[in-house]
């Protein structure tokens, strides 16, 4: 966790209250690490992790977008701000499809 929030940090996304939330809470068998914390602006925000070898396509960027929907519905709350931290390749359509819909992508380089 350590290494996510120096990345984050590096690209000057701050969090005050920074946790693990666990998939199976969301009804989900994605291998995902996914965090949720309170940036210093008061506003939630939601990171997912994936580190994988093959392609993230757009079936799976529309999966991330249902957890986001669910992670709210499960906190009550509105996440404003949606962080994909990826160690895959990544298809054009679903970074497009991510970035419309107001993810911000950032690459795990190492």
């Amino acid at each position: 966790m350590k290494t996510i929030v120096e990345l984050l940090s590096s690209k000057g996304i701050l969090c005050r209250r920074f946790e693990k939330f666990e998939p199976k809470k969301l009804e989900s068998r994605k291998r995902v690490g996914i965090y949720r914390g309170v940036e210093t602006d008061d506003y939630y925000c939601m990171v997912i992790v994936v580190r994988k070898k093959s392609r993230i396509l757009r079936k799976e960027a529309s999966e991330y977008m249902e957890l986001h929907r669910r992670l709210e519905e499960k906190m009550g709350a509105k996440v404003k701000r949606r962080y994909l931290l990826y160690d895959a390749p990544l298809c054009s359509k679903a970074a497009a499809m991510l970035e419309e819909a107001g993810w911000k992508l950032i690459p795990i380089e190492g």
